[in-house]
Formats: structure tokens, C-alpha cells, sequence
């Protein structure tokens, strides 16, 4: 939604009209551990891009049909297995998040952020009590600045649920110091594709990128039968832009893709795609989950 705020509505509308046409996870190679050893010193970690799903679906029951929510699960919680070793630091670029300049969480401690409302009061007292990572926040902004970004730190900010939904399910133990940033307002997706590029880096120095959002995300549609075709065409081009030679530039065409204003009539959810697909630099990328929410088809991504 515009305002960044998921209700419990736009997640399980359609319901009680028997409207749901899920289906279950096709099979796929599913994350894989980096073949040079992850999180060693002076090694590459792997990138990816991973659904996070609607409001606090693996915690709380929202209506979805029970083999959907077991398939994205699993793939969440396999994605602990893409680093050989735990990371040093994860962070995350959540759809979830916009500022005017790139910015960082500083907080050693960050708190929960709740940016939904509508759902049953389980929902406001889940806990990801992961510790924060200052110290990669400020490498983050050396980083960006390097490349010409200005960015901003915000010491207040907790995890949004971007972050906490899936990484409750990939590292439940909230044991890995974890960061945000930020997307950039205006959401120009070359710009973000530079962002990514800018942080690469990290990835030798213990970092794991994760960027959090969906493939497919217009809440008009979840649910809707007449909008498959539309969201299966996308996602096909996705993938082939995804696994293309010319991937940055199909990427930054991506309004050109089949459908794409009516799968996303607002780019956040796709753009942490684009900040680690510039991360990802020239590795490889493979589709990692091949499935269904709320009816529209979902892909995730790894490089590397």
C-alpha cells in the first residue's frame, strides 16, 4: 500500500468468497550453501532476494491455505543454509522502508516496528530480539558516500516486518546482529542497482544482503484469478531479466516488463531486488522459491 502499512483486509480478501486459487511451491534447487565457504575472512558471501509474505502470516493465523504457508516457510528457513558459517551481520533492505536519502538503523537494540494493523493482538507481541550492528551502519554509509550517495543514520527505527517475519523463520535464535536500510524515495531502480553495487564490498567482509519484498505485490489483486496470467507473464520476464548477461539494464527497464504497473502499481516491494542484483555484481543468479501467495505467483532469488 501507498502508505506502507499492510491491513488485515488487504491480506485475506477474497476469503469468505472462496476466492483462493493457491497453489503449492513448485520444486526448485531451493537456497544453496556459497560454494567458498560463507563468512570466512577474505571470502565472498552469497546475495538474495526473498519473499517475505503478507502481515505476520507463519505467526498468526490469517486465513492462508495451510500448504502455502508450509512451502514459504521452509524456503525461509532453508536460506540460514546459503552461508556455510553464521555472517557476521545481516543486512536487510526491506520494501517496508523509504527515506529521502539512503539511510541506516543505528541502534544497538533495535525495537519492533508493527507497520500493520487489523490483524489479532498476537500480532503487536512477536519478538525478533536481534542485536544491532552501529558499526556496520557506519561502514554502510562510508560506502554509499564513496559512490557519491548522501545518506542519513536514524537511531530510533526497529524492525519493520520486512525484517522480523522472515528472519524469525531463517534465524529464529535472533542471534546475528542485524541492520536495515533503507530504499531511496523516487524509487528509481538504477539508483538502487548503484546503491548495491556501492555495498558489495560487504559481502568479503561477513555481511549478508537480504533484500526483503515480493515479485508480485498489487493488493487489489492477491486472490483474484483474472490477474494469473498477468503475474505468471511478469514473472517469467523477471526470471529471464533476473538470469540474463544484461541483467542490470532489463532491470532498470523493468516497467517495459509484461504487466508490470498491474503487478506492482508501486515499485517498493520490487526494488530491494534491485539493490542486491547490484550487489551481486556479475555472479550468477538462480531461482531459489517457485511459488504461490495469496494466489499470485512469487519467485526468490540468490547470486552468488
Amino acid at each position: 500500500m501507498d502508505d506502507g502499512k499492510v491491513t488485515r483486509r488487504a491480506v485475506v480478501g477474497g476469503l469468505a468468497a472462496g476466492a483462493v486459487a493457491a497453489c503449492a511451491s513448485k520444486a526448485t534447487p531451493g537456497p544453496q550453501a556459497s560454494d567458498k565457504g560463507a563468512a570466512m575472512s577474505g571470502e565472498r558471501l552469497p546475495v538474495v532476494f526473498l519473499p517475505h509474505g503478507g502481515g505476520p502470516w507463519p505467526f498468526v493465523d490469517v486465513g492462508f491455505p495451510q500448504h502455502e504457508c508450509d512451502a514459504m516457510a521452509a524456503y525461509l528457513r532453508g536460506v540460514k543454509a546459503v552461508t556455510v558459517k553464521p555472517p557476521k551481520a545481516l543486512l536487510v533492505v526491506s520494501a517496508h522502508w523509504e527515506e529521502t536519502v539512503p539511510t541506516v538503523m543505528t541502534s544497538p537494540k533495535p525495537p519492533m516496528l508493527y507497520d500493520y494493523y487489523g490483524f489479532p493482538p498476537a500480532s503487536y507481541t512477536i519478538q525478533w530480539p536481534a542485536p544491532g550492528a552501529p558499526e556496520v551502519a557506519a561502514r554502510v554509509r562510508q560506502l554509499l558516500g564513496a559512490a557519491g550517495f548522501e545518506t542519513r543514520e536514524d537511531a530510533t527505527r526497529g524492525f519493520d516486518h520486512g525484517t522480523f517475519v522472515p528472519l524469525k523463520l531463517t534465524y529464529p535464535e535472533a542471534d546475528v546482529p542485524t541492520l536495515q536500510l533503507s530504499l531511496k524515495a523516487g524509487l528509481n531502480p538504477a539508483e538502487h542497482i548503484a546503491m548495491g553495487r556501492a555495498i558489495a564490498p560487504l559481502r568479503d567482509e561477513g555481511v549478508f544482503i537480504v533484500g526483503s519484498g515480493m515479485t508480485f505485490h498489487n493488493l487489489r489483486l492477491f486472490w483474484d484469478a483474472r490477474a494469473h496470467p498477468h503475474a505468471e507473464a511478469f514473472d517469467a520476464w523477471l526470471r529471464e531479466a533476473v538470469l540474463s548477461s544484461e541483467r542490470d539494464a532489463k532491470l532498470s527497464a523493468w516497467e517495459r516488463a509484461p504487466s508490470a504497473r498491474l503487478v506492482h502499481p508501486r515499485e517498493e516491494h520490487l526494488l530491494p531486488l534491485m539493490v542486491v542484483a547490484g550487489a551481486a555484481g556479475s555472479d550468477a543468479a538462480r531461482v531459489t522459491f517457485d511459488g504461490t501467495t495469496m494466489g499470485q505467483r512469487i519467485s526468490g532469488f540468490q547470486f552468488g
